[in-house]
């Protein structure tokens, strides 16, 4: 591709293409004024950001975008860090995760049959597997769909005796079936891997996944799509400042002596529009939600008069911690 063609290129942002995952993306990006507009008809996979130019939407299967994502064929996308991880061979140098959005959640796990009791933990499981290739002169045998996590966290566990089953179908199921002795999957609650009388170990979580907000490093970063990036993380960081914290006013005492800088500094607040310029003005502070409560009470007990707190649906500021991270490693 030419440095025209691009230039020419709209911001590429990947999204999943059905089921919970792309309900939930669809609210998250609505939450921040990002409404996703899929093509007319079922099969159409292309959409767009209604009200915000130069960007298409991409609609793919959550592995789809972990690819597209590393070769830069998109820009931005949504899809689970377990993806991210086993894909890619360098996560650092090939993407930016750049938020988690709170739904996907998931952990990857080592399971084994619960009737090895005395297999507690990685260790444990390094004997049984020294073991089985002394009796038995084979390797244990590791069902996964997740390869190269399995081999890193193994690796850093100092277990080398077993060999990987590459599961195709119900993971869980591969103990039973004679396939595999454990299992290295995905779940959620645990209840498959307990109704396959699997458990896991004390020590065997690989990785607690959710669904995050991606960028690739390989996509090509013109200005065009700089300026599309920054008005989408823009509504992002503001919905995402306004959700996690509270908007506290209050008047000033009589006599407006506060001191604003060191009570914000004690409940990590913030004087967004400044400090009031009247000893009759009002103050507007704006803090972390678990902090809301400390703050009112210490504006009370300082005088000021009819403390109020209240939501906000989005909250814009000069700096896009979002944007700029990812800006200075493109």
């Amino acid at each position: 591709m030419s440095a025209s063609d691009a230039a020419a290129m709209p911001l590429i942002l990947a999204v999943p293409s059905k089921g919970r995952l792309q309900e939930n993306a669809s609210a998250f990006f609505g939450r921040a004024g990002l409404k996703l507009a899929q093509g007319a008809g079922a099969r159409d996979y292309r959409g767009k950001l209604i009200g915000v130019p130069d960007v298409e939407v991409r609609y793919l299967s959550a592995s789809e975008i972990a690819a597209q994502l590393a070769s830069g064929a998109a820009h931005l996308g949504v899809t689970g860090e377990d993806l991210i991880r086993e894909t890619l061979p360098d996560v650092r140098g090939q993407v930016e995760l750049l938020t988690p959005l709170g739904f996907g959640n998931a952990t990857v796990v080592v399971a084994v049959p619960q009737a090895w009791i005395d297999v507690r933990d990685m260790s444990d499981l390094d004997e049984v597997a020294a073991g089985m290739r002394t009796r038995h002169g084979r390797r244990l045998r590791v069902a996964t769909k997740y390869v190269n996590l399995t081999r890193r966290f193994f690796a850093e566990k100092g277990v080398a005796d077993y060999r990987i089953v590459e599961s195709l179908g119900a993971t869980e199921g591969a103990p039973a079936a004679g396939s595999a002795e454990i299992v290295v999957d995905i779940t959620t609650t645990g209840a498959t891997l307990s109704a396959n009388a699997l458990k896991v170990l004390d020590d065997g979580i690989i990785l607690r996944s959710e669904a995050n907000l991606v960028a690739s490093l390989k996509a090509p970063w013109g200005e065009g799509q700089r300026a599309a990036l920054r008005t989408v993380l823009g509504r992002i960081a503001a919905e995402e400042r306004a959700r996690t914290t509270r908007e506290v006013r209050a008047a000033l005492p009589e006599s407006g002596t506060i001191d604003l800088a060191t009570l914000a500094g004690l409940h990590e607040a913030e004087l967004p529009y400044g400090a009031p310029r009247a000893p009759d003005g009002e103050i507007v502070l704006r803090c972390p939600e678990a902090a809301v409560f400390e703050l009112a009470g210490a504006l009370v007990e300082a005088g000021a008069r009819a403390v109020t707190v209240r939501r906000v649906d989005y909250a814009f500021a000069a700096e896009n911690p979002l944007a700029e991270r990812l800006l200075a490693r493109l």
